[in-house]
């Protein structure tokens, strides 16, 4: 959802976008793509070119081509149920590609001046009092220690004297798929559902501004380190649950509160983050001079629909 959104942004501000996939004419094919020149913007194009994880592999000629390395990598939080081996595949979808983009750029040459890389605000853990900011630990449950693996893989880009960027990413808001997709389920039968209390805080980005925020991480140069890719203003999950049901539903539903105990058999350990309350600070990154367009999630959803 975000390569691909960011993936047309670059383009339209002038990059030529390399895609790396383990089947590029495969995934050229699912965006109706068609050969290596694939899509035409009105400044850059977009390319797919081939890596492997498995196989140690990347196209040389896309590595030795790149300016800069977007990290997106890693299988989706929320897709699937956290079994043991969901658990597995998510910290290692993310730390072995971390790991290859490290050594990739240690053994081959190249002219790669920074690496941006995706991480997530599932680093923190509940509410403590005051807004999470970037020199805060790493929560001790599942997502902190998958996040805190995920920036220690790729921090030896750094020994390389490449700079580096991390962004700790917030709730997307999207209508191309992510977790809006979750919430909207159950407003197609009429149903706003209101998770537990639905006074936990979600600390969300609109998927304009986050990718604007790539850009803008690219373009300066004096970025560098952790960041939190979160909007200034976050809301609750019954803010989030109201504002959805006002646009899609045209205010024609029924309110519901989903009980803890529910999520936590529905969702098993992973409803500890459905009901967790994360107040994550923009300032860091506001700082920068990056200006939202979408600070307020009124503005942000309503834009979307």
């Amino acid at each position: 959802m975000i390569g691909s959104a960011l993936s047309k942004m670059l383009a339209d501000n002038g990059f030529n976008v390399i895609i790396l996939s383990r089947n590029p004419l495969e995934t050229a094919a699912e965006h109706d793509y068609q050969g290596r020149e694939v899509y035409f913007r009105d400044n850059g194009r977009v390319y797919f070119s081939r890596w492997d994880i498995d196989k140690q592999y990347i196209d040389p000629s896309a590595l030795s081509e790149a300016d800069y390395i977007v990290n997106l990598a890693g299988a989706g939080v929320a897709e699937k149920r956290w079994t043991e081996s969901r658990k597995r595949e998510i910290l290692e979808s993310r730390t072995r590609s971390s790991e290859f983009i490290v050594k990739a750029l240690k053994d081959n040459p190249n002219k790669v001046r920074a690496v941006i890389s995706s991480s997530a605000i599932g680093w923190y853990g509940p509410d403590n009092g005051k807004p999470f900011t970037e020199t805060d630990p790493a929560s001790n449950d599942f997502l902190g220690q998958t996040c805190a693996a995920w920036e220690k893989a790729i921090s030896g880009v750094e020994a390389l004297g490449k700079r580096l960027v991390i962004l700790r990413t917030g709730i997307v808001m999207s209508n191309e798929g992510g977790a809006l997709a979750e919430f909207r389920k159950p407003l197609r039968a009429g149903v706003a559902a209101v998770l537990g209390s639905g006074n936990q805080i979600i600390s969300w980005i609109h998927i304009e501004d986050l990718c604007r925020l790539y850009l803008h991480a690219i373009d300066d140069k004096e970025m560098s380190g952790v960041y939190n890719a979160v909007a200034p203003n976050p809301a609750t999950n019954k803010e989030l649950t109201h504002l959805l049901a006002k646009h899609i539903t045209n205010s024609r539903h029924f309110n519901v509160k989903v009980p803890e105990f529910a999520l936590r058999l529905a969702l098993g350990e992973m409803s500890a983050e459905v009901l967790k309350s994360s107040t994550v600070s923009s300032a860091k990154v506001q700082s920068t001079g990056f200006q939202f367009i979408y600070p307020r999630l009124d503005r942000a959803i309503e834009n979307l629909y």
